[in-house]
């Protein structure tokens, strides 16, 4: 089978990671894959160096003639047994295409509950039907997708994002030689954050309950917040940081390629996400037995289950409460939670078995 994803852009986010764990898994069950690529420069990429990456160039409307003729060339070149799409832009870019390139089947995913205000939603319901199906990342944001109207009632499919566990796991090794690289013993509790510096990621209030965390403990546990990311927002999360007093307590360490190796040092992660369609980096954690508090936004209850912390968004009292709890938890409870969440993970989100409901799909089952 030809397959022929196609992507807003390859930055570091998580429907990035999903696209590229995706076309590695189907190029190593035998299919023929390619990654074409709006617009930005390529952050994350397939591990197989033999999916082509096809930049199409457009970064303004101006160039949208440009990039429908490239798409064009790449269809009648590839022959694409599906196209499926990912994420708003290239969705959008996909149906409309598609009026005028055959294309044998497309299938549209989105990665949110919240993919923008109502004229996306109105044009997503425009064009519903110039998809032959359109998934979402959770129950929830599938419901969601129903209530703004952006889809009709029953016209879309829920298809959990999936983990690659061989990737993904807890690495005994790294608790150490992590530790020591940011200078915390083993005797001091190390919280990790992971996500672009973005609106939706709600750093601040990560930053505002870590520092009320500080505050009431009386434990006299030495506590570290280690963020993992970049973006616009970095400056504005810089200065809350120096504003708090934190600079001692919180590290930044930008961008990152050893993600399971960090989770693997940590005591705790946390997501303070205002909304999230699915909360891959949530499921990443749980897979490397990290204990996991997160506020309750889109999919990543369906993620949790019942392991871990919830707190609702947007509010930094109860996030610092849920740190708190979290931070009292025995150790021997803290690894049971930690065993049965992996338990969880393996059971709903392995890529494989996400790889096969793929494939279900492609098939027209």
């Amino acid at each position: 089978m030809n397959i022929l994803y196609i992507i807003t852009g390859l930055g570091g986010g998580g429907a990035e990671k999903v696209v590229a764990d995706l076309a590695d898994q189907m190029y190593k069950r035998g299919h023929q894959v390619k990654i074409a690529y709006l617009k930005g420069s390529v952050v994350v990429h397939p591990e197989q160096s033999k999916i082509d990456l096809v930049y199409l160039g457009l970064e303004s409307v101006k160039d949208t003639k440009k990039a429908y003729q490239k798409y064009k060339a790449l269809l009648l070149s590839f022959q694409p047994d599906v196209v499926h799409a990912h994420m708003v832009h290239a969705n959008f870019f996909a149906r409309i295409s598609r009026i005028f390139c055959e294309v044998p089947k497309l299938i549209c995913t989105a990665h949110s509950n919240n993919e923008g205000g109502q004229l996306r939603m109105l044009t997503y319901r425009l064009t519903h039907n110039m998809s032959d199906v359109t998934t979402n990342v959770s129950q929830s944001a599938c419901e969601s997708f129903e209530n703004l109207g952006a889809v009709p009632r029953g016209g879309i499919r829920k298809v959990y994002n999936g983990i690659n566990l061989e990737r993904f796991n807890f690495q005994s090794p790294s608790f150490s030689k992590i530790r020591s690289e940011l200078n915390i013993n083993e005797n001091q509790i190390l919280f990790l954050a992971v996500g672009r510096f973005h609106e939706s990621k709600d750093y601040p209030n990560l930053i505002d309950a870590f520092a009320k965390l500080i505050r009431k403990n009386v434990s006299g546990k030495i506590l570290k917040l280690a963020i993992v990311g970049d973006g616009d927002l970095k400056y504005q999360i810089q200065n809350k940081i120096i504003d708090l007093s934190l600079q001692k307590q919180v590290i930044l360490l930008g961008r990152r390629d050893d993600i399971p190796d960090l989770m693997s040092a940590a005591d705790f992660f946390v997501l303070s996400s205002s909304f999230e369609g699915f909360g891959l980096v949530v499921a990443e954690a749980m897979a490397c037995k990290c204990y996991v508090i997160a506020t309750d936004c889109g999919g990543v209850t369906e993620v949790m289950g019942d392991y871990g912390q919830l707190s609702l968004p947007h509010n930094s009292d109860l996030l610092a409460e849920k740190l708190n709890l979290a931070l009292n938890i025995s150790k021997v409870d803290r690894l049971k939670n930690n065993d049965n969440a992996l338990k969880h993970i393996k059971k709903n989100f392995d890529l494989q078995r996400i790889v096969d409901q793929w494939l279900d799909i492609y098939a027209g089952k």
